[in-house]
């Protein structure tokens, strides 16, 4: 199966340790297409509801408004995708990606 970046899934995060964000739920894929080809995991991030703070970006999937926890960027096995959700429209990802830039940024 291919794995793009852009593509919104369902996630299974669990087990998790402490204040990492945890249960299944939909992230979206932030990996570079050429990573995503070669290696047996994938980057993601997290999308949850609730407050907005720094690093956070605001999403609507499915037509429910949430949040992009950039915060919470993890890299995740490809077996604990679960079910693919659709792809992220081109400006929400947009910002996403300019975020996670913007958090390394020295």
């Amino acid at each position: 199966m291919i794995h793009s970046q852009g593509q919104l899934w369902l996630v299974n995060l669990d087990p998790t340790i402490g204040s990492e964000i945890r249960k299944t739920r939909p992230a979206v894929i932030v990996s570079p297409d050429e990573l995503n080809e070669h290696l047996r995991t994938v980057i993601v991030v997290p999308l949850t509801t609730g407050r907005a703070y720094p690093f956070r970006v605001s999403t609507r999937v499915g037509g429910k408004p949430g949040v992009a926890a950039v915060d919470q960027l993890r890299t995740v096995d490809k077996r604990r995708l679960v079910k693919d959700l659709g792809t992220m429209r081109s400006p929400t990802l947009k910002k996403i990606l300019d975020t996670i830039s913007d958090m390394f940024a020295v």
